[in-house]
């Protein structure tokens, strides 16, 4: 497992004074205000501290240290926002996933055989949806909804799955 976890993007800018508006990768928005810090890159390498948090609709409003003017900020656009999960991951519940340990997961259907490998998890209001990229090089979604996936074992990287006629093409 990745000790890196990627929650969030920045995206853009938000007012004059160095914040950031960032897309968050957690469903649990708040999880923004127990953090002190994150980091730019995969290897902790660039560490920012955050000296505040606030809403704006679904995103999350950032002030970093150090970064005082819009024109600061603005090379920021796109950059990714990881946590370390041994200092600062939370506790999941039982059937609850980080997205960083179902991305490359096999897929495999009780009908069908195997499917192809998990290569994203699109995050909807409704439900997540997984995109699995087929042995044929489709790209199929499949809601993330216990009637269609089963077990999901992260030791071996495999997900079962139980899928109905027209999912897949």
């Amino acid at each position: 497992m990745k000790r890196a976890l990627n929650i969030g993007k920045i995206v853009n800018t938000h007012g004059l004074k160095g914040e950031v508006k960032v897309y968050p990768y957690t469903n649990a928005l708040e999880r923004f205000e127990d953090l002190d810090h994150l980091y730019f890159d995969e290897e902790f390498k660039i560490k920012k501290r955050i000296e505040s948090v606030r809403y704006f609709k679904n995103m999350i409003i950032l002030k970093l240290e150090g970064y005082d003017k819009i024109e600061q900020v603005e090379k920021l656009r796109e950059t990714p926002l990881y946590i370390d999960r041994e200092a600062q991951g939370v506790d999941l519940d039982e059937e609850e996933y980080y997205v960083v340990d179902l991305i490359g997961l096999k897929v495999i259907d009780v009908k069908y055989g195997d499917i192809g490998v998990l290569v994203d998890v699109l995050q909807n209001t409704a439900q997540d949806l997984y995109q699995i990229k087929s042995l044929k090089g489709e790209m199929v979604l499949i809601p993330a909804v216990k009637a269609f996936i089963g077990e999901i074992d992260l030791v071996n990287g495999v997900m079962h799955t139980h899928l109905i006629d027209g999912l897949l093409p």
